[in-house]
């Protein structure tokens, strides 16, 4: 994992603690269920009683969990970010060319959108809100390793020859960026396209546009 949990958060953690695998599945559905309210209602006004009455316990009960919703709301960021860092690093090693690192990153992004909705829609709500907050730094830290990758294969792409060279690097990954991520809002698992069908149309978008001449 690119990131380190915190030791409050590491210790909390029935995969490190005594308890077997049914704490660690019920801290992982618990985790589901706070992504899921912290991105449609909003982190601040989500409660504990709230994370609590959706998983079927009480408040207290909770706490035998989590210290906080605070630290729910790390360990799901951290987890996010991490697990996207070291995919999308292992793609950029593992390419053999900018065009196929590129690719690769966006099929992975939406499937990401697919298989974790609630916490790319928490991380696209509450990111900004969150720079500069104590404990939460590596949002942004890991924020920027992310865009790195995605600029150095679009830079390679340019100085190959593989994509043109007379659009800005940043402003292309920015456009690409909002446009990936922000299908969190409209994208259904269930719904008429798979993930590999839509990242398909957007490839084909991004590198043939819509003009047939």
């Amino acid at each position: 994992m690119a990131a380190r949990r915190p030791a409050r958060a590491a210790a909390a953690n029935g995969e490190v603690r005594t308890g077997g695998s049914g704490r660690s599945d019920r801290r992982a559905e618990l985790l589901r269920i706070a992504a899921g309210l912290f991105a449609t209602r909003g982190y601040k006004q989500t409660t504990v009683r709230d994370i609590a009455d959706e998983a079927g316990i009480l408040s207290g009960s909770l706490y035998h969990h989590f210290s906080s919703k605070e630290e729910m709301l790390d360990e799901i960021l951290r987890d996010f970010l991490g697990r996207l860092l070291e995919r999308f690093t292992a793609i950029e090693e593992q390419g053999r060319d900018p065009k196929q690192v590129l690719d690769q990153l966006i099929e992975h992004s939406f499937a990401t959108i697919h298989e974790t909705p609630e916490a790319v829609a928490l991380y696209q709500n509450e990111s900004g809100a969150l720079s500069g907050q104590p404990g939460f730094a590596y949002v942004d830290q890991l924020g920027r390793k992310i865009e790195e990758i995605w600029i150095r294969a679009l830079t390679a792409g340019q100085k190959s020859g593989v994509f043109r060279d007379d659009v800005d690097a940043g402003m292309t990954y920015r456009f690409i960026r909002d446009t990936v991520w922000c299908a969190v809002r409209w994208y259904r698992p269930r719904g008429r396209f798979r993930h590999e069908a839509v990242a398909e149309q957007y490839l084909r978008v991004l590198y043939g546009g819509l003009v047939t001449e």
